[in-house]
């Protein structure tokens, strides 16, 4: 049995990028020490628009990171996911109902924004619902915090006064990024106006530190308004919002995507105004859509988190989410099936890893060490073919072909599997069967199909996968196929109505072989 020493040494040699960026993290904190008796991970949600794939993701990969910060100090942490639904509402997104409605409250808080979907009290409380609902769905231990909140009950007054005094310093690291007009109106206090409700963009002409004040002068009335910079009177704008954050909550490590680049540096940079330490933190690249576009929340492309759990695990989507966070990925419908079958071969191999293989596995950075004891006799891609080929309804008659072809395979012993089934109905309903095009067979496939059949029935009774899938070589090379893709392409093209299709001999015996007979005469 392992020492805890060694399972520390185990987890730092597996090189897996939890643990490289945990290791960032205690040096931080070796530097910068930590007055709190926890340490404390964000991640951020904008709910300007509908929660998507990459919001989630954020939250998966900074467990992971927590996950591994956990097993090599034992030291207390907390996950915070801070919603800032306090900010203005500046854009209608395309794929939202009412936008009449919610184009008339542009400027309001979020928070003040009515729902267009009409569930609850405003456009903010249904998007944190949606998030909430979908990450405590997955089990994940984080505290919620609104931004709303926040600042209406003075959790952030005592950080806001700090930036009131550092408020010239600010100014001097935000102006020079920006253009010669935005600098004319700009502050990092957003006043929210008292008779419209308005977060407003608005210059900012005094400030007064002993009272908490700033002042500017209201566009319709021209009259000076002064107004707290305490209490919710005040929004902060986005890149002081971030730091402001960071030091009044205490945070010690946060991600964020390449595209936040410029703010972490210059929230980075308020933050040590404020005499504090930034986070540690990963930059992450983005998810793009088919076309190879940025996932955006007010667009609506890419796929949305329900989507992929209709056709996918859970499991699937964190292993998604784990792997390679630095390399841009493009997240689309396909990629379900490759990445359920990959979870599959991870969770079949974890039980023989030992040392830093197993620290290195995506599987203990989804499970940890109670992971699913479950073998999956059957691939996910080999379930779509299966489907395919048996026009197959409802999951009985699925399990009537998986318990012929794995003796006594039941759903009740394979909950997995089951769930897998379940996704594969629906997969194939709504991806493969409507891009299916069956091709005639040429006088030449069809004397190579004959022989196929021939051969196949030739075989015993209890012929395994792998002689089948033999038996399928060498039918294609007796018949001149130099390059055996052709020939298997010709089977799938033909039979399956397909361009890609499963290994052969795995189908033939998951199918049975007298259907598969069936299948080729149905074709000569």
């Amino acid at each position: 049995m392992s020492t805890s020493q060694e399972i520390i040494e185990f987890a730092m040699d597996s090189k897996a990028w939890p643990f490289q960026e945990a290791e960032k993290l205690i040096k931080r904190l070796e530097k910068s020490g930590n007055d709190k008796d926890y340490v404390l991970f964000e991640t951020g949600y904008g709910p300007s628009g509908l929660p998507h794939i990459g919001t989630f993701g954020e939250v998966a990969r900074t467990t992971m990171v927590r996950n591994a910060f956990e097993l090599l100090t034992g030291e207390k942490t907390k996950i915070v996911c801070f919603s800032d639904d306090m900010d203005g509402f500046r854009k209608v997104p395309d794929n939202l109902p009412n936008q009449e409605m919610l184009a008339q409250n542009l400027g309001l808080p979020l928070t003040k924004v009515p729902d267009p979907f009409g569930t609850h009290e405003s456009f903010a409380h249904h998007n944190n619902a949606r998030l909430v609902n979908f990450l405590d769905g997955f089990g994940f231990d984080y505290e919620f915090i609104s931004a709303t909140e926040a600042y209406k009950s003075g959790s952030m007054d005592e950080t806001l006064l700090k930036m009131l005094g550092a408020y010239d310093n600010i100014m001097n690291v935000i102006l020079p990024t920006l253009g010669e007009e935005r600098r004319k109106t700009y502050s990092p206090f957003l006043p929210i106006c008292p008779r419209t409700g308005v977060v407003l963009q608005v210059p900012i002409v005094d400030r007064d530190l002993e009272a908490g004040t700033v002042t500017y002068i209201d566009e319709e009335s021209k009259d000076e308004v002064t107004v707290p910079v305490t209490g919710g009177h005040c929004k902060m704008q986005w890149k002081a919002d971030w730091a402001m954050r960071w030091v009044g909550l205490g945070v010690d490590y946060e991600m964020a995507g390449k595209d936040l680049s410029e703010s972490v540096k210059l929230s980075s940079a308020i933050t040590r105004i404020l005499s504090s330490t930034p986070p540690e933190g990963l930059s992450y690249e983005l998810f793009l859509d088919e076309d190879g576009s940025k996932i955006s929340k007010s667009k609506g492309n890419g796929i949305s988190m329900e989507e992929w759990l209709t056709y996918g695990t859970q499991e699937s989507l964190s292993l998604y989410m784990y792997q390679s966070p630095r390399k841009a990925k493009k997240l689309y419908f396909d990629v379900i099936p490759k990445t359920v079958d990959e979870y599959l071969s991870h969770l079949s191999k974890f039980p023989e890893l030992e040392g830093k293989q197993k620290y290195a596995s995506p599987i203990w950075h989804i499970h940890g060490d109670e992971y699913p004891r479950e073998s999956v006799p059957v691939s996910f891609a080999l379930l779509l073919n299966l489907v395919s080929a048996s026009n197959a309804e409802n999951k009985e008659t699925l399990w009537g072909f998986i318990s012929n072809y794995s003796e006594g395979a039941t759903a009740e012993q394979h909950p997995l599997l089951d769930q897998l089934v379940g996704y594969a109905l629906v997969y194939y309903e709504n991806f493969v069967k409507p891009n299916k095009n069956y091709r005639t067979p040429t006088e030449g496939e069809v004397a190579a199909l004959t022989s196929l059949k021939e051969q196949i029935e030739a075989l015993p009774d209890d012929a395994p996968a792998s002689e089948l899938q033999t038996t399928v070589f060498s039918v294609g090379k007796e018949h001149n196929y130099e390059n055996l893709r052709e020939w298997f392409g010709t089977l799938y093209e033909i039979l399956l109505g397909q361009k890609e299709g499963p290994r052969m001999g795995s189908f033939i015996a998951l199918y049975g072989r007298n259907k598969f007979i069936e299948m080729i005469n149905d074709v000569i």
